[in-house]
């Protein structure tokens, strides 16, 4: 017989059927017992009789994994965790697939589990196995469909840019080294220059889903060592300002997506999702120092903290009730070298975060194309010209001008989802602590 999924179960009353799944609850009376079983799809009740088959269920442990065979009936009895909510099984076999200890670790039931997020995250196949969090990854995965959607139309060309770099992009010190044969090498903090080098190489418009990796002693609610990005870069730009529309409409497109394929999920999490309107509001340095200290915080010539990103994100919030803010033009002495600087007032670069309820979820803008004024950048920033000649020497063959940016997977779904720590939005997180299961 051919497996029916749980969520199928509504539309097959007085059909026998084949369901597979965990044990999710289970429940007693003197000739009946009712269990509840969870696939990738939904959860169902189960109606298992007296007689031999009601006595062997005894046996049964949750999160057990079995597959059951019966007639789809109207449901008896209304269960808010079922999913199936007008259908349920009137069990006639079973077969266990695989049992399950008596005692949990951590419970996957719903409002039954009290551990802290470090214990669950110890035992994180069955924290995974709990819906919501089963929720979150759907639509996480709806999110990057809709990305991949947006760009797929507009003509962008995936690419998978390498992971180990020979020299540190970036800083030196929030990289972390491996051995690579007899020579070392560094995991990526972003895939960017590769991206770049992609646009050099004749490939105008390109996309790259894929890790990044930062060795950066935070212990935040929003930081991890290892965490996914959605990166695009394509040529031939004006400014700055054309990496902002193309940035925008992508992430309205992977709302979009989320609210079409997820309304259960959201439900689940009790997000109601509104897709917000474009353009979204852009706020400029050094007009943005002049707004903080307003507020009583001056930070002029220096880079955001979250004191600042906190009063900006209420700021825009009041004047143009808008969730979704840009900032531009950061100050270019905190940018790093590839950045490029606005002509006639190379303070500030064309340099642009893009923000929502006041977490950051990219950086990005417009790069320096041309050969001379990079190496002048190099030699500002205090580098090497030979360190970075691997990346630097193919702009003296025509390079267009380009820009672009890197979208956080996992801060993306942590603000969409309101989520209070970012590790919920990790299959299996990494941070300064953490390098198992």
């Amino acid at each position: 017989m051919q497996r029916t999924y749980i969520r199928e179960a509504e539309d097959s009353k007085g059909k026998k059927v084949l369901l597979k799944g965990w044990v999710h609850e289970m429940r007693d009376q003197s000739k009946v017992k009712f269990i509840l079983l969870r696939d990738n799809t939904g959860i169902v009740q189960l109606v298992v009789k007296g007689g031999k088959l009601f006595d062997n269920f005894h046996t049964l442990a949750k999160e057990s994994a079995i597959a059951v065979k019966g007639e789809v009936k109207e449901a008896s009895v209304n269960n808010p965790e079922v999913t199936a909510a007008k259908a349920e099984l009137i069990v006639e076999d079973y077969m266990m697939l695989s049992g399950s200890e008596k005692e949990l670790p951590i419970q996957v039931v719903k409002g039954k589990d009290t551990a802290d997020l470090s214990v669950r995250l110890d035992w994180r196949c069955l924290d995974l196995r709990k819906p919501r969090n089963l929720a979150i990854f759907k639509i996480e995965s709806a999110l990057l469909n809709g990305m991949k959607e947006f760009l797929e139309k507009q003509d962008f060309v995936q690419v998978f840019t390498p992971s180990l770099m020979a020299v540190p992009s970036e800083s030196g010190s929030e990289m972390f080294e491996v051995r690579y044969f007899d020579r070392k090498a560094f995991l990526r903090q972003d895939p960017q220059l590769h991206r770049q080098l992609t646009i050099a190489g004749g490939i105008e418009k390109l996309y790259d889903i894929g890790p990044s990796w930062r060795a950066e002693l935070s212990h935040t609610t929003k930081h991890l060592c290892e965490h996914r990005v959605c990166a695009a870069e394509f040529a031939f730009i004006e400014d700055e300002m054309d990496v902002i529309k193309l940035q925008e409409n992508l992430v309205v497109s992977a709302l979009q997506k989320v609210n079409e394929k997820c309304g259960q999920e959201l439900e689940l999490l009790g997000v109601k999702l509104e897709i917000p309107k474009t353009p979204f509001p852009e706020l400029r340095f050094p007009k943005i120092y002049g707004i903080l200290e307003e507020y009583g915080k001056n930070i002029r010539g220096e880079d955001l903290d979250a004191e600042a990103e906190k009063i900006l994100g209420e700021y825009v919030q009041k004047k143009f009730n808008s969730e979704f803010y840009f900032f531009n033009r950061f100050p270019s002495k905190i940018k790093p070298f590839y950045v490029m600087k606005v002509e006639g007032d190379e303070e500030y670069a064309r340099s642009v975060d893009l923000n929502w309820r006041g977490m950051e979820l990219s950086s990005g803008g417009q790069r320096e194309h041309r050969h001379d004024v990079l190496m002048k950048q190099v030699k500002e920033k205090g580098l090497n010209p030979a360190s970075v000649e691997w990346f630097t020497k193919f702009f003296r063959y025509g390079v267009p001008p380009h820009g672009g940016f890197a979208i956080g997977v996992e801060r993306i779904t942590q603000a969409l989802l309101g989520l209070l720590n970012i590790r919920e939005a990790a299959l299996f997180p990494r941070d300064t602590e953490r390098l198992e299961p």
